[in-house]
This record gives structure tokens, sequence and C-alpha cells, in this order.
């Protein structure tokens, strides 16, 4: 499906387009271009020679040709002029009223995405000072004639759902903002992959050979059955013990004799559809088959859509720890629908939000404020919440792949909730116990300055807000706490490693002693 930018004369469409194309791994096709090159003159030498009404015509014309036709401008060019085999997706920039014509919006967006890059007046006029000249319809007294278009199109632009907000942002923010209300990434750091937010008929666009669908005996009784509808009802599949205790070599070791029993070469392509368990063991399991094949992950539940899933990493788990045995090995698509999310116990969702909260808190304020709403919002908003939260770990995962730096941010809640976790003997669940580990990890960073008492506030405001927990259980023995936080470190380790919180939108990474964790939980 293709991406159009649309809106008012000076919103920088192309600009935007450009590096938002540049971004997703697509071509760039400017619909003004390809009318100028077909036409052999400029669009102010078409208007003032044939008029406005016989540019739209050559206008639709054009549209239709690039989507469905057998042109479009090179991708990423200066000279767009080449004209060249249409593909299926693509990023194109569109005129001001090219979508005035109701065949025109409803031929878009039968064919993709609409997204209208909006701007105020006064950013519009100076992006236009130099421009007037060349556009016919703003000639003569610019101020004038771009507020009187803006005042005439003000319905029409406002009928589109989906906008981003130009002012005060550079062409890459903007490009990004769109990639989040897209639900649209192309990671690049560790391998080539896509992660879209959409439907999982999506999957017929993705080529496979010898598919095989990997899920687990909860899922299967859910979904399983929706999948096999959009791949064919023949596709084959393999069901798995449902679990954290089955995340073991015993499981792994099934997976491999289940792709040779099947068939399975290295051209076949594994389909993980489940939570973060099904996604690790799956994807473990495609990296050393055959020295490694293709897979496909759709997460099933909240955590692994906007955690899980991404980056890349698979394993499984020993009797001495969890995923001491794994690989980087990412997927080639990973493919979030949240209809899925609808059959998730309320528990399950809740424990998915206090990631959501953590990745707001990283990097992105706006989210954190959107959790304050509560869980009935969150389940109305299901998707906003998804894009947002998931763009979050694909910014920090893209700068830091293999852990060597800033990705250990994502630690933020997680050195104390993992042990508050593990001393529960799993009867939290684990987005409850991150929850608690944030709490304590805020009051912790505002105790030795880092933060102000404000952010423990938030912070527990907004997990309360979710119906998260918040302080570790008065009957939990501290000292096991402590004993689990040091368990997975050098035994001569003086000093543990945290993601503390500074304020909504920003963590450092700090050295903390060991002999200073009896401060971190509060006791």
């Amino acid at each position: 499906m293709h991406i159009f930018l649309y809106g008012p004369p000076g919103t920088g469409k192309s600009t935007v387009g450009k590096k938002l194309a540049h971004n997703l791994n697509l071509p760039f096709i400017d619909l003004d271009r390809v009318i100028e090159t077909k036409a052999g003159i400029s669009i102010s030498h078409i208007m003032e020679q044939q008029g406005e009404s016989a540019f739209r015509d050559l206008e639709s014309a054009a549209l239709k040709e690039v989507v469905s036709g057998h042109a479009f401008s090179v991708a990423n060019t200066e000279d767009l002029g080449g004209l060249q085999t249409h593909p299926t997706e693509s990023v194109i920039a569109l005129g001001g009223g090219a979508l005035l014509r109701d065949e025109n919006r409803n031929f878009a967006e039968s064919h993709g995405s609409v997204i209208l890059l909006v701007a105020e007046l006064s950013t519009l006029l100076e992006r236009l000072h130099y421009e007037s000249g060349n556009r016919p319809l703003l000639a003569g007294d610019l101020r004038e004639k771009l507020s009187s278009l803006l005042a005439k199109r003000h319905d029409h632009y406002n009928s589109f759902p989906l906008l981003i907000h130009m002012d005060g942002k550079t062409a890459e923010q903007n490009a990004h903002q769109a990639q989040i209300a897209l639900g649209r990434h192309h990671l690049s750091a560790m391998g080539e992959y896509d992660v879209i937010v959409g439907q999982v008929s999506n999957l017929t666009n993705f080529p496979m050979q010898n598919p095989i669908i990997v899920t687990d005996e909860n899922v299967a009784k859910f979904h399983l059955e929706k999948i096999k509808q959009v791949l064919g009802s023949d596709i084959k599949s393999i069901i798995v013990p449902a679990g954290e205790e089955h995340k073991n070599l015993e499981t792994i070791s099934y997976l491999w004799k289940s792709f040779l029993e099947n068939g399975l070469d290295r051209k076949s392509t594994v389909i993980a559809l489940g939570g973060g368990v099904v996604g690790d063991m799956t994807g473990f399991a495609a990296s050393t088959y055959m020295r490694g094949i293709n897979w496909i992950g759709i997460p099933t539940t909240l955590l692994s859509m906007v955690d899980a899933s991404l980056g890349g990493k698979t394993g499984f788990d020993l009797p001495e720890g969890k995923n001491l045995i794994g690989s980087f090995y990412p997927p080639k698509l990973v493919l979030a629908d949240p209809n899925l999310l609808f059959t998730l116990p309320e528990r399950e969702l809740r424990s998915g939000m206090a990631e959501v909260v953590k990745h707001g808190i990283i990097s992105d304020p706006e989210l954190f404020n959107l959790c304050l709403r509560g869980l009935d919002w969150v389940k109305d908003n299901l998707e906003e919440v998804v894009k947002r939260a998931m763009a979050v770990k694909i910014k920090v995962i893209e700068e830091d792949p293999y852990e060597k730096g800033f990705r250990a941010a994502l630690n933020l809640g997680h050195t104390v909730g993992h042990a508050v976790e593990l001393v529960s003997k799993f009867k939290l669940r684990h987005g409850e116990a991150i929850a608690i580990g944030m709490v304590a990890e805020a009051k912790y960073s505002a105790r030795v300055g880092l933060a102000g008492v404000g952010l423990v506030e938030a912070v527990t405001e907004s997990l309360k807000a979710l119906g998260l927990p918040i302080q570790i259980p008065e009957e939990m023995p501290r000292e096991e706490i402590i004993r689990a936080m040091r368990v997975d470190k050098k035994k001569n380790a003086k000093t543990i490693r945290f993601a503390l919180p500074v304020e909504i939108g920003k963590v450092e990474l700090v050295a903390v002693r060991v002999t200073d964790l009896e401060e971190v939980i509060g006791r």
C-alpha cells in the first residue's frame, strides 16, 4: 500500500517525503514532477496556457498512473524524470489540491494511507516567500492569496484523520512523526526488516516459501484459524505447550525435529504467533536450523508488541536462569495487529502497560501522559498506544543494536523488577514486577538528587491509573531481593548499572554500589 503526503502549499511534502521514503526503504514519487515530465513544461506554464481545470485532469491521470499504471519517478534522486515500472509500495508527495476531487481522494484512500501535513500561516508564509512565483494559485499578494486558499479548503483538509503538525520541527522529526502515525518502520542496524502495525491480512504482501506457524496451546485457540484464513487452510502449524516453564531446550529440540519432519529447508519461513516466549524460542530455533532460516513475528500480547518482538533477541532458559542461551537474530518482518489484543485477559493487558509507561518515561512524555488516562482509555486506543510505545524501543535499538551503550536505558525498572518477579516465584506478572521496580528506582533517583519528587509522584500516579502495583509486598524478604539483583553479576562486582529516571522523557545510566542496594529498594 502506498503512503500519500498531502496538505497546503509550503508544508514540505517533498522534503518530508524523501526523508520518509529513505527511512522506510521505499521509492519516493513527487506527483508534480511526474506531471511536468510527461507534459514537457512546468506546472505554472500548464496553468497559464491551459487553466486549472486542465491541470487537474493531468493530475488525476498522473495519480492513477503512478499508483496502478507503469511509471513513477525514480526514488530519492534529483532527476525525477526517469520512468520505470511502478512499485507495489512507495511514498508519494501530492500537490496541495490533488485530492479535492472525490474520485482522486477515493482512489488514493483505497490504495494506501493519506497523511495530512499542516502548519501555521506564519510558517507557510516564511517557506513560500521565495516560491510564490512558481505557484500560480498564490501569485500576487502572498498572504492574501494563501489565507483565502486555506479558508476555502479548511473543511477539506480537516476531514483527513491522520495529520502531522510541522511547526518548529525538522524534516527528519516530521518524517519520524509520520512513521509513528502510520505504524511503519524499517530497521537496518541488525539486518534489514520491516515493523508494521496493521492487520494480519497484510501477511499476503510478504513473499514466503513453504511457511509454517509456531504457536502455543493458548494462542492457537484464539488466533491460529485467523492466520490460516489469510495464508490458506493447508498451511502447516506446530503447537507447543504454553508458559515460561516450557521455554527450554526440550521445546527447542521439538521445534527442530518438527521443522525437519515438515520438510523445511533454507528457503522456508517460520511464523512465530504468540507472546514473548513463543517469539524467543521460534526465533532461536530459526536462527540455528540449517544455520539460519527466515522467520516472521506476529506478537499477540501487548508486552511482545511493544517490547519482546523488537530487537532481534532470541533464546531459551536453563534451569540456572532465564535466557542464558540465545542469539541476536532478527525476523524478516514483525506484524503487530492490535485487534489480536482484544482476547487478552485484563491482567495480561495491565502487565503489558508497564512497558508502555517505561517507554514514555525513557523518551516520550506524550505517551506517558496518555497512560495517565487509565486502562479504559487504553482499551479504546490500543492502536495508538502500540504505535507510540513501539517507536520508542525501535529508536533505541537502532542506535544501539547489540547493547553496548544506551540500549541499557530499556532496563528501567528491570533490575529491581526482575528480582521481585523471581522472589515472588512468578506469582507477580512480569509487568507488575517492572511497575514495582520503576517506582523503587524512581524513589532512589530522587533520594540521590537525580530526579525531583514530582517525578516519583508522576510515575506512581501513572501506574496506579492502570491498576498496577507500586510497592514491594511487605511479606517479601528484602534480603532475597538483594540476592536476586546480584545473582547474574560477577561475584566480585562492586557496582550494578541502573537506568534511573531523571525526568519524564529522560533517563541516565548510573553505576550503583552493591552496598547501596538496600537503599535502592527502600528498606
